[in-house]
């Protein structure tokens, strides 16, 4: 299956994944090691944020104003960039300040100024401010909703050159676009066609460099410039995370994702939406004309169906996992292991193709699934698709071994809502022949009405359940975990196991492992790959895979001490 562009969304041609005339490209496989650090900056010493292209054409400020249909300002200025972070700004900048929720970014306009921006985008609340600094300013009534259409002009539509493959859903964006981005590699590999990108949670990557992520999907100025510097450095291909807030806030505007694919709907983020219909609209966005252009969507999930019968503006192609005969791509003869499944995936055609999910559980076999047939409708080859996806060494924090030695099964798992703790300790159940020790918290500031059912959850499912601290944030951890507790108490005894409260979170660590014995399975959910811990504003060094590791080590040689003894 080929990618056919809507005519009407963009007049150039939109990258191929067919073999091409020329040699062999330079990718190499990415080895499973920790994130790199990285400073988050276009060179030592440059400038801070996210990398920016190195050329870029001057386009008049004139022109901008008119494409904001705003009075063009009677001063002359070349634009050659445009951010929201006044610490960002670069010689030529557009300084988009937007209002905020204690600040405003016209506040900062003198720090804009300093830097050498061009002009000032901004509301009329802050009109008046940034005027005061001698710039030109651009004023709209929303300025967060028009950032995105600029930084497409002014970076000369760098998305249009990339094959955009773009995941949403509640649980599995992460794994799924490392999925995706395996089987976008494979490909590349074997027709020399360039290098590929990956922009989400954990990371992002232009090639083999990877860059910090500080959220799921980047602000629409950051994205636009990485999407232009991946265009320089010769990305052909970009698979990506697409939240529900980046798709309300503005974040994905100027983006128009040639496959679209929708995972799964759970309750997540209800302090942001007002409830699981205003989450499932939100995420539905991504399946209007203006963000896709075709849509793969899981057959398996009561949201997903709506989309399939109706409520995506895009033709979409459905997947089942569980091998619905009514959707267009299905697993088979599913094997679920400890360290990865296989299966089969039958197609449209009669297409049979041997796959492997990379990632032990049920949930990466719907995952992998989905990463193939995004690839295939992307126009991948159904095996290279499979081969790359089965080929992924991990996802950082998704059911990541910590090994040490140890003769049991220990991981750390991002696993932060209630549907993903329950989904992860029934896959480590399947594989697991002695008792399961989890390691739960819930996140301060953030939705409470999850915290009782997750205390339930890993109360009922684990033979220990520790309950520790997330990241509490402005919040008393002691009341976090009273709610938890709560709920864990709500299962009746004869139903749950063993549950521990410790507010360290290290502490918290160590008593799952002290109590793990051969065959068994500690898990650390909650932070995945997070290396650091919020709490009272704080954040400091913290890595449970580093944490969990030296637990492991400094309970072996305590057991090697006493043998000795």
């Amino acid at each position: 299956m080929t990618i056919t562009p809507d005519a009407g969304n963009r007049p150039r041609p939109r990258p191929s994944l067919r073999p091409k005339a020329h040699g062999p490209g330079t990718l190499t496989a990415v080895s499973h090691a920790d994130q790199s650090p990285n400073a988050q900056q276009d060179g030592p010493g440059k400038h801070p944020g996210p990398p920016r292209p190195e050329h870029v054409r001057p386009i008049p400020l004139a022109d901008l104003a008119h494409q904001l249909g705003t009075a063009a300002p009677a001063a002359e200025a070349a634009v050659t960039g445009i951010t929201h972070d006044s610490r960002a700004v670069r010689p030529g900048d557009i300084y988009a300040a937007l209002p905020g929720a204690r600040y405003h970014g016209a506040d900062f306009a003198a720090q804009a100024v300093e830097l050498g921006a061009a002009a000032i985008l901004t509301d009329p609340a802050g009109t008046e401010r940034a005027a005061a600094t001698g710039l030109p300013v651009l004023t709209v009534d929303n300025p967060r909703a028009r950032m995105g259409a600029l930084a497409v002009s002014i970076y000369g539509d760098p998305g249009a050159e990339l094959l955009q493959i773009g995941i949403t859903g509640t649980s599995g964006k992460t794994t799924t676009a490392y999925l995706i981005d395996g089987g976008l590699r494979a490909a590349a590999e074997k027709s020399g066609g360039g290098l590929t990108g990956l922009i989400g949670t954990v990371e992002s990557r232009i090639g083999d460099e990877r860059l910090k992520s500080e959220r799921t999907t980047p602000e629409a100025t950051d994205l636009q410039a990485l999407f232009a510097v991946m265009r320089e450095r010769g990305v052909r291909s970009v698979a990506m995370e697409v939240s529900s807030h980046a798709l309300v806030l503005g974040r994905v505007d100027g983006c128009v994702f040639d496959v679209a694919v929708f995972n799964n709907l759970s309750p997540e983020h209800m302090e942001f939406h007002t409830g699981m219909e205003d989450y499932f609209q939100a995420k539905a966005q991504l399946f209007t004309k203006a963000r896709s252009r075709l849509g793969v969507v899981n057959f398996d999930d009561e949201y997903g169906r709506r989309l399939i019968e109706g409520e995506s503006e895009v033709p979409v192609t459905s997947f089942s996992a569980e091998g619905h005969p009514d959707a267009h791509w299905r697993a088979a003869d599913v094997e679920v292991g400890a360290l990865g499944s296989t299966f089969t995936v039958h197609g449209p055609d009669g297409v049979t193709v041997q796959a492997a999910s990379p990632i032990a559980g049920p949930f990466n076999v719907a995952n992998s699934l989905a990463a193939i047939v995004a690839l295939v409708v992307a126009g991948v080859d159904p095996q290279t698709a499979a081969d790359g996806v089965a080929a992924v060494p991990g996802v950082p924090g998704r059911l990541e071994r910590v090994d040490a030695g140890q003769d049991y099964l220990a991981v750390v798992d991002y696993a932060h809502k209630t549907d993903a703790v329950e989904s992860v300790l029934r896959a480590l159940r399947k594989v697991t022949e002695g008792k399961i020790h989890a390691v739960l918290g819930c996140g301060g500031d953030r939705d409470r009405t999850k915290r009782m059912p997750m205390g339930a959850a890993v109360a009922r499912l684990a033979d220990t359940a520790v309950l520790t601290s997330d990241n509490p944030r402005g919040e008393d951890p002691l009341a976090i975990l009273a709610t938890m507790l709560a709920g864990a108490a709500d299962v009746p005894s004869h139903e749950r196991g063993t549950v521990l409260v410790e507010e360290d979170r290290a502490a918290a660590i160590a008593a799952a492992v002290a109590r793990a014995k051969p065959g068994d399975t500690v898990i650390v959910a909650g932070k995945g790959h997070e290396q650091g811990q919020d709490i009272a504003g704080v954040v400091r060094t913290f890595d449970d895979r580093q944490v969990l590791r030296e637990a492991i080590e400094s309970s072996l040689k305590s057991l090697h001490h006493d043998h000795q003894g």
